[in-house]
């Protein structure tokens, strides 16, 4: 088949695809911005399935933005718990203060103004304003980069800038074409590559370009592939971005996609060179730093010590215990008399080992955490030795948001130990 259709190819079959494969979620067809952008924050670097019932969650604990922008800190982040890369909840509850109480509660409606919202990428921006305003904003995240990738088998580098921008301007050549009046127009047969067409660095025609000619050839300005509908149909580019995504997700997987089935596989450069396992291509490998926490868990009668993480390291704003980081894992009891700071927040006081916990892991992008747990059993004059710790009944402590390592090691009731 010749190449000059490809691009349109690949739109028609993958409109024809997700309508005979719908994927329900709580969020689709979903018109207000702030439910779109609560359901995105929420799903960013998330699996659907981990994410869905804590969109359900914030929606029924707050179901407008002035609702979160009034919620306690602790409360977010309490609510946000196990879900991972904190920093979304505490941007979340920023940005929520500031359309509720700077922008009256009116969430923007341009894509720079989305874009401008603290915690918001490219790709969240382009989600919103396509979903919420059908403004024609290509939407790339890993799906999109699998899918395209493999289709047009491009080796760019994905997590380079010449590979963003590639695959950007790629992106928004085709939910431009989702949003002409391709069915009625004989786009096919005008003898053009959409990729060969001059886009200016925002994907958007170049004045005096083919492209400006062919839509001009429609009656059409290039003002109107944002504004006008299709005419046969509604604009389309909502249902291009989330047919993508979900083909990407649940079609064109990491792992053993489904290419015997796929309605594009005829075309598909990855399929037909048998590169599929290859593609997307990243240049750099992930490295991450091995971190060891151990935490002392001071128990006096019935209370426990913990401490909220304020300083800018990984889990800022959750709760811990008092916490030693050292270079390597410590395994032995004597660990709690040979250092410093151990010996400091001990001094004088009488106290025993209860139990330690085996080592418990927590894999976070960047870095891994090997945590054990220490129990000690103190007097009831002991004092906590630093100005963040906060005496709490054991029984309170789930009341807080703490890191999964910790939430898990709560919940397993202080088990497995191993005692000495």
């Amino acid at each position: 088949m010749a190449a000059k259709d490809n691009h349109l190819f690949f739109v028609e079959n993958l409109f024809a695809w997700h309508e005979a494969n719908p994927r329900p979620l709580p969020w689709k067809g979903e018109r207000n911005p702030y439910l779109i952008w609560l359901s995105e924050i929420i799903l960013q670097q998330t699996r659907v399935e981990q994410g869905l019932p804590y969109f359900e969650r914030f929606k029924a604990a707050y179901p407008s933005v002035t609702h979160l922008a009034d919620a306690p800190e602790d409360e977010v982040m309490k609510l946000w718990e196990g879900l991972g890369y904190y920093s979304r909840a505490r941007n979340l509850h920023a940005t929520a203060k500031h359309i509720a109480y700077n922008l009256n509660g009116s969430f923007p409606s341009t894509y720079e103004g989305i874009r401008s919202l603290k915690g918001v990428g490219d790709y969240t921006a382009a989600a919103i304003a396509s979903f919420a305003y059908d403004l024609p904003h290509a939407v790339v995240d890993g799906n999109v980069y699998r899918v395209l990738s493999r289709y047009f088998g491009i080796e760019t580098p994905i997590d380079t800038t010449e590979g963003k921008r590639v695959f950007a301007r790629l992106a928004q050549a085709l939910i431009e074409i989702a949003d002409l009046p391709i069915a009625d127009c004989g786009i096919a047969d005008c003898g053009l590559e959409i990729a060969d067409l001059p886009l200016t660095p925002k994907g958007e025609p170049k004045q005096g370009s083919a492209e400006q000619n062919l839509i001009a050839g429609f009656g059409l300005q290039i003002a109107d592939l944002h504004d006008a509908p299709n005419p046969k149909s509604e604009i389309r580019n909502p249902q291009y971005n989330q047919a993508i995504m979900d083909f990407g997700a649940t079609h064109c997987t990491p792992a053993a996609p489904k290419c015997p089935s796929c309605p594009m596989r005829e075309r598909c450069v990855a399929f037909l060179d048998k590169k599929t396992g290859l593609l997307p291509i990243k240049s750099k490998k992930l490295e991450r730093r091995q971190r060891f926490f151990n935490y002392l868990i001071f128990n006096r009668l019935n209370e426990v010590f913990i401490k909220k993480r304020s300083e800018k390291d990984i889990w800022q704003n959750l709760y811990d215990f008092p916490l030693i980081e050292t270079d390597s894992l410590q395994d032995d009891h004597r660990f709690l008399t040979k250092n410093k700071t151990c010996q400091a927040w001990l001094g004088e006081s009488d106290w025993s080992l209860r139990r330690v916990s085996p080592p418990q892991r927590q894999e976070l992008t960047h870095q891994r955490i090997v945590a054990t747990f220490w129990e000690l059993e103190v007097g009831k004059d002991f004092l906590p030795k630093e100005e963040t710790w906060m005496a709490m009944e054991r029984e309170k402590i789930s009341n807080f948001a703490f890191p999964k390592v910790i939430d898990l090691y709560i919940n397993q009731k202080f088990l497995p130990l191993e005692l000495f």
